[in-house]
């Protein structure tokens, strides 16, 4: 069975992945992001991230990558996760259940459900604007 794609903002990602994204990528996210044009044929960029059932791909510009590494106290000044990470313990809100969002009730076959978008809420006040060109 095919793993299950998801697009989604990096504030909508559940915990328990947002740590785990923290691990694979420990020097910050911005040299890692990776570009693709939507259905809208707008080029995007995002991080990819591979979790046990599902690929993500963490909408972020290059700012955003910096701006979320430089206000996350799990990072250090330089950028770096800070060393003793993993003995920070966290509730866990995640119920293992997925989000709404996540699924496709359109009746249509699993075959049909390739990529799975959420959308920033347009309430958001502090959004960067995308430095890519088009």
């Amino acid at each position: 069975m095919a793993k299950k794609r998801v697009v989604k903002d990096y504030d909508a990602v559940p915990e328990d992945i947002v740590r785990q994204i923290k691990m694979k990528y420990p020097n910050g996210y911005a040299d890692h992001l990776v570009s693709y044009t939507d259905k809208e044929g707008k080029k995007v960029t995002a991080l990819p991230f591979e979790a046990e059932d599902t690929y993500y791909l963490i909408r972020m510009t290059v700012l955003e990558a910096k701006r979320i590494v430089k206000d996350d106290e799990d990072f250090d000044d330089d950028g770096q996760l800070r060393a003793d990470f993993n003995e920070v313990e966290v509730d866990d809100e995640f119920d293992g259940q997925g989000e709404d969002d996540d699924d496709l009730n359109d009746g249509a076959s699993d075959e049909d459900d390739h990529i799975i978008v959420t959308r920033r809420r347009d309430d958001e006040e502090d959004d960067i604007p995308d430095d890519t060109e088009y």
